[in-house]
């Protein structure tokens, strides 16, 4: 069985906390902001800039988190420990499953959001 895309009840939870439509607005800066954060991953790691790939590793992480898309927390979080090496050593494949990962959490994120 594979892990849901996003844990509902940590999104409710943050809904409860801060108020729905606050998490909608946070919603939409994550879903603006996450795509360039990915893109800043890649450009790092052609780079080689192993620094800027660990702190867009890290935020691209706690955003994440934040609305319970715990496996691309997970991805993320392999990525900003495992640092370059690891995503050079795989020909940048964990960042093709972190793009991947991102457009269900996405997807996911935007149904909630108008839910």
């Amino acid at each position: 069985m594979t892990a849901p895309t996003i844990d509902r009840a940590a999104f409710e939870a943050l809904q409860q906390a801060a108020g729905a439509e606050f998490v909608a607005e946070l919603v939409d800066t994550f879903l603006t902001e996450a795509p360039l954060m990915q893109r800043e991953l890649r450009a790092a790691l052609a780079a080689g800039d192993a620094d800027r790939f660990r702190r867009a590793a890290h935020s691209l992480k706690s955003n994440s988190l934040t609305f319970g898309a715990t496996t691309l927390g997970a991805l993320a979080r392999d990525l900003e420990l495992g640092g370059i090496a690891r995503a050079l050593e795989n020909g940048g494949a964990p960042l093709d499953a972190l793009q991947a990962e991102y457009s269900r959490a996405a997807a996911a994120l935007t149904e909630m959001r108008h839910a």
